[in-house]
């Protein structure tokens, strides 16, 4: 299953079904969320709620995609494979929402930290969002 996805990935032009794209989806989450070497339970936690409420899910569905998306992040060679997925997949509107999704997950510890700062602003560009409109997410989801 992962093999395939990731060559979907890997993929110049990845075409994804919208099961890949929520999995491609939990990956970027739990990529951003391990990027300080601290996957903490307080990120796990958020991501899990931003699956259940971005998909629709009960929590043993958002729990099992979050799971799959471990798996997925660890073989994934970049970060680029992920957000390219999701905004060939995604419309703006919705990307913005993406990096919202990111912020909640950097900003659950109650740490801002440097590395995931930097994976925020990586992600953001890759995702076609402006500057203007990620800091405009995360004053969102700081005062939320």
């Amino acid at each position: 299953m992962f093999k395939d996805l990731l060559s979907r990935l890997l993929a110049s032009a990845p075409a994804l079904s919208d099961p890949d794209a929520r999995l491609a989806m939990a990956a970027l989450l739990i990529r951003l969320a391990r990027t300080d070497g601290h996957y903490a339970p307080e990120e796990i936690d958020r991501i899990d709620r931003i699956l259940e409420a971005r998909y629709g899910l009960d929590h043993a569905s958002a729990q099992e995609l979050r799971r799959h998306g471990e798996t997925l992040e660890e073989e994934a060679p970049d970060t680029v494979r992920f957000t390219r997925a999701i905004k060939e997949a995604v419309p703006y509107e919705e990307r913005l929402s993406v990096i919202s999704a990111l912020w909640s997950v950097a900003l659950a510890d109650g740490v801002r930290d440097a590395e995931e700062d930097a994976l925020m602003r990586l992600a953001a560009n890759l995702l076609g969002v402006s500057d203007i409109d990620s800091a405009r997410a995360r004053q969102g989801v700081a005062r939320s």
